[in-house]
C-alpha cells in the first residue's frame, strides 16, 4: 500500500487538495490495499481554504507516517508560507519515494530546494516568477505537468487530476485508471494534454458566427487548405476583412491560428498513436515531415521523434 500524504495550509486550493484525492480514492475503491491517503498541517488544526471550504486534517505534520507520495497542494497561501512548513519540506521531502506538486505547490517545494536542477512547470500565471526566483529550476510553462525522476509538478489547478492519473497508470496500469476518470467524468489523458494552452484557449473565441465556425472548421479539418483567401472564402469576406476581422476578434493571426491547431493535432498523434511521422506531417497539414519537424524545433525545442520519446506514455510505446 502506497501512502498519499496530502500538505494542507490556510488559503489553500481545495481543487488542487480534492482532485487528487478523489483520482487516488477511487483507484482504492477499485484495487483495495493500492493507497491510504492522509492530510496533514503543521499543528493538526484544521485549515480554511482560499474559497472557504474547511478541511480538517488526519495528523499534525511531526507526527504523520513517513509517505510513499507527498503532495503539495497551491493556492493562496503559498504566497505567504509559515517558514516552518518550507523547514519541514526541506527536512521531509527527500524521503519520499515520490515528491508532488500541483500549481502553485511548486512555490513552496522551490523555497525548500527540492526543485534546483531539475525541469518543472506551475500554473502559467507564475511560471515567470518561480523562473525569476529561482534560476536553477528548469522552468517549462507549456505542459500541464512535468515528470522529472522522482519529482512531478504540475500547472494549474485540473491538471492535478491529469498528474494523478497518470501517477495511478504508473502504479497500477492504465485499466485501474481509465476506471477512475471514467467515474469521474474526465478525459484520462486530455486532447493535447501536453499544453496548458489548446489552441483554442489561447485564441479568443470570435464573437460573429462566421469567423467561429471558421475557427471550428479549421479544428476538424488541418489537412485542409487554410489558406487566408479559402478561410475568407468560408467566411464570406474579403480576404483582407477576413484576416482583419479575425485578429481582431481572436487576438491572432489566421495564420498563427493554424500553425497552433496544426501543432496541437501532431503533438497529439505523436503521443497517442503509433503513426508513423511521414503519415502525421500529412494529416496534420504539413505536406511533408521537414515542414512538420521545423515546426516542433521551433515551438517546443525538439523534432518530433525526441518529443514522442519524452511524452508518449510507456505504455502504449
Amino acid at each position: 500500500m502506497r501512502t498519499v500524504l496530502v500538505v494542507l495550509f490556510d488559503d489553500v486550493q481545495s481543487l488542487d487538495v480534492t482532485g487528487p484525492v478523489e483520482v487516488f480514492a477511487g483507484a482504492e475503491a477499485g484495487r483495495a490495499g493500492s493507497y491510504r491517503i492522509l492530510t496533514a498541517s503543521l499543528d493538526g488544526a484544521p485549515v480554511r481554504t482560499s474559497s472557504g471550504l474547511t478541511l480538517v486534517p488526519d495528523h499534525a505534520l511531526a507526527d504523520a507516517p513517513a509517505p510513499h507520495t507527498l503532495l503539495v497542494p497551491g493556492g493562496e497561501g503559498t504566497r505567504d508560507l509559515d517558514p516552518r512548513l518550507t523547514d519541514w519540506l526541506r527536512e521531509h521531502g527527500p524521503r519520499a519515494e515520490r515528491l508532488v506538486s500541483v500549481c502553485t505547490g511548486a512555490i513552496p517545494l522551490a523555497a525548500a530546494g527540492l526543485l534546483d536542477g531539475r525541469r518543472a512547470t506551475t500554473h502559467w500565471a507564475y511560471c515567470n516568477k518561480l523562473a525569476r526566483d529561482h534560476p536553477a529550476i528548469e522552468v517549462d510553462p507549456d505542459p500541464i505537468y512535468v515528470r522529472d525522476g522522482r519529482v512531478s509538478t504540475s500547472a494549474g489547478v485540473t491538471s492535478g487530476i491529469d498528474l494523478a492519473l497518470a501517477l495511478v497508470e504508473e502504479d497500477l496500469g492504465r485499466e485501474a485508471a481509465l476506471m477512475v476518470a471514467r467515474y469521474l467524468v474526465v478525459f484520462l489523458r486530455r486532447p493535447g494534454n501536453q499544453a496548458q494552452f489548446s489552441a483554442q484557449l489561447a485564441a479568443q473565441t470570435a464573437q460573429r458566427e462566421p469567423l467561429r465556425e471558421v475557427q471550428q472548421w479549421i479544428t476538424e479539418h488541418p489537412a485542409a487548405d487554410l489558406s487566408v483567401e479559402t478561410l475568407a472564402t468560408r467566411a464570406r469576406l474579403s480576404p483582407r476583412h477576413f484576416a482583419r476581422a479575425f485578429q481582431t476578434e481572436t487576438g491572432m493571426t489566421p495564420g498563427r491560428y493554424v500553425e497552433r491547431v496544426r501543432l496541437e493535432h501532431a503533438r497529439r498523434l505523436m503521443e497517442d498513436t503509433a503513426d508513423g511521422i511521414e503519415e502525421i506531417s500529412r494529416t496534420c497539414g504539413y505536406g511533408t515531415p521537414e515542414a512538420m519537424r521545423r515546426a516542433f524545433v521551433k515551438t517546443l525545442g525538439s523534432a518530433p521523434a525526441e518529443y514522442r520519446r519524452r511524452f508518449r506514455p510507456a505504455s502504449t510505446r
